[in-house]
């Protein structure tokens, strides 16, 4: 297996520290507000790589914190005139129905900040016993950038080229411009915590060093994120776990794409900031899943009504496929007749390459359209192949006939009741041979979107992709 490293900027054979273990941590969401599409291309991304690695037999252990503690938190909660725990508990409560609908299982264990404050601050005396870190006189305490010899290793950059960088904090407490805060002085009136250095709470960049460790010790497998997260997020990480525990931090690095709205940067300010529940208004979750799973992970993805248009109609081919076939139970891993799964194991080695599995399904779909057709039981096991490569990215979830009849985000302008009259009406008219009102019944309800299918069973129908 190949997997493309941050770190090192190229694919590299992946090996474990642990043989036939994986530790996984991946950056998750500041819980101040409602998950939005970039946050879900990085829950997707994510639940894909776990998914397979699973399949492929190895013990993966999942990490994905929440930050519960920050200055959009303590603004939102004061805006809202709601306590910080129950802003953030209800936006933790819907980030997991979010996932949920999203087929995104939930990870192994999710530590929030709150509940490693003795951590945070442990880490942080540590860096300042080992003169990486300072208490300032404003109350703070900063990280001592110039004193790592690594520093910029993760994003190629040389310190003295960060200074007119983004996001660089200017503070004329700090020894240096480039110093990060590692512990939040409190102002009168918010949240805090009691440590040696006042009351406070912790920086952002800390808590991931602080989490990562206690979840999985000081040296793990994976790291994953966002690609805004690189720098200085996951630099400073680098920094502050290394300097603190004297070993390598990660051993590999993984970053997803960006979503792009209509070829633009999602943004609020242009207008085209989606979040995952408004989008799940209006789209079936499956349908958006498979546009998040069809780029590559590395990939930027562009979210536009023409890419969801093609998600559904790729995913309808899926279904019709599997539609009035009834799969049988297989054994993927000692199979000796899995052209199609060892094909798709071969894609996904290559660096979690989800486009190119999903061409190998599209070649046992037409491959199972073929034999469906002419009435051949080896259908079944095609069916059972499909659905199981399907189960990796996690998709083909749904019930077939339910996906064809609309799904969750698309719904027939007329209920089901209905449709079948007309169904009957149609069939009552080609008995009495008034093929004029049988077309015109057909033709009435294509109109609607509603397309008939005849077959030797009867008349079924399902929605039109659109």
């Amino acid at each position: 297996m190949q997997i493309y490293n941050t770190l090192t900027r190229r694919k590299e054979a992946f090996t474990t520290l642990e043989p036939g273990k994986v530790s996984l941590y991946v950056c998750g969401m500041t819980v101040y507000d409602y998950c939005h599409l970039g946050h879900a291309r990085v829950m997707v991304a994510f639940d894909v790589i776990t998914r397979y690695l699973r399949a492929r037999g190895y013990e993966v252990n999942y990490v994905r914190n929440i930050t519960d503690i920050d200055d959009k938190i303590l603004k939102r909660a004061d805006e809202n005139g709601e306590s910080i725990e129950a802003l953030t508990e209800r936006m933790i409560a819907a980030m997991h129905e979010d996932e949920a609908r999203l087929y995104v299982q939930r990870p192994d264990h999710e530590p929030r900040a709150t509940r490693h404050i003795d951590d945070i601050i442990a880490m942080i005396e540590t860096l300042i016993e080992k003169g990486f870190a300072y208490a300032a006189d404003n109350g703070d305490v900063y990280y001592r950038v110039r004193r790592f010899e690594g520093y910029g290793k993760l994003n190629n950059r040389h310190l003295d080229d960060m200074r007119s960088g983004a996001r660089i904090e200017v503070d004329e407490s700090k020894e240096d411009p480039l110093d990060f805060v590692l512990w939040k002085a409190a102002k009168p009136g918010e949240a805090h915590w009691s440590s040696p250095w006042g009351k406070g709470r912790p920086g952002w960049h800390i808590e991931c060093s602080a989490m990562s460790k206690c979840c999985l010790g000081d040296t793990f497998d994976i790291h994953g994120g966002g690609p805004d997260l690189t720098f200085p997020h996951h630099e400073n990480e680098i920094a502050q776990s290394e300097a603190a525990n004297d070993k390598p931090f990660v051993m590999t690095w993984m970053h997803a794409g960006a979503v792009r709205v209509n070829q633009e940067k999602m943004s609020k300010s242009l207008g085209n900031f989606f979040t995952i529940r408004d989008v799940l208004t209006e789209h079936d979750a499956e349908v958006v899943r498979y546009l998040l799973v069809a780029s590559h992970y590395r990939s930027p993805i562009n979210y536009a009504p023409d890419a969801l248009n093609e998600a559904r109609k790729s995913l309808t081919r899926f279904y019709t496929a599997l539609e009035g076939v009834e799969p049988i139970t297989i054994d993927t891993e000692n199979d000796d007749d899995t052209e199609y799964h060892q094909r798709f194991l071969a894609a996904m080695d290559d660096d979690f390459n989800t486009p190119e599995a999903l061409s190998v399904m599209f070649d046992l779909v037409r491959e199972l359209n073929r034999v469906k057709t002419a009435g051949d039981p080896q259908a079944s096991r095609l069916a059972a192949v499909l659905q199981s490569l399907g189960n990796i990215l996690g998709l083909l979830q749904q019930v077939p006939d339910a996906f064809l009849k609309g799904g969750q985000g698309q719904s027939a302008p007329m209920d089901e009741a209905e449709i079948e009259a007309k169904i009957a009406q149609r069939a009552d008219a080609k008995a009495n041979r008034d093929f004029a009102l049988a077309d015109s019944i057909r033709d009435a309800l294509a109109e609607q979107g509603i397309i008939l299918k005849d077959s030797r069973e009867g008349t079924t129908w399902v929605l039109e992709s659109r």
